[in-house]
């Protein structure tokens, strides 16, 4: 738990947007690897919103090493690995 806080409060600190959820979390050999969920454009009807997803690194102490943005897709898709994320 304390690592997918830390992964999300993180990410957050960079980006300026608060995550609206972590979907993956793994520990690795060098500490965890996290996916969070964040919303980079609001829209109405909230379903068109635009969400990304973070590749987020941490070492073994929950300190952030490395992110990266590994897809856009709007809220409403269902399935986004199958829809060219």
């Amino acid at each position: 738990m304390e690592a997918m806080r830390g992964a999300a409060r993180q990410l957050a600190e960079l980006l300026g947007r608060a995550p609206d959820s972590v979907s993956a979390l793994k520990p690795t050999d060098d500490g965890w690897e996290a996916e969070v969920e964040v919303v980079e454009l609001e829209r109405v009807p909230d379903t068109s919103s635009v969400m990304a997803s973070y590749k987020v690194v941490l070492d073994p102490a929950g300190k952030l090493v490395a992110y990266e943005r590994t897809g856009r897709y709007t809220r409403a898709q269902v399935d986004r690995n199958r829809q060219g994320r």
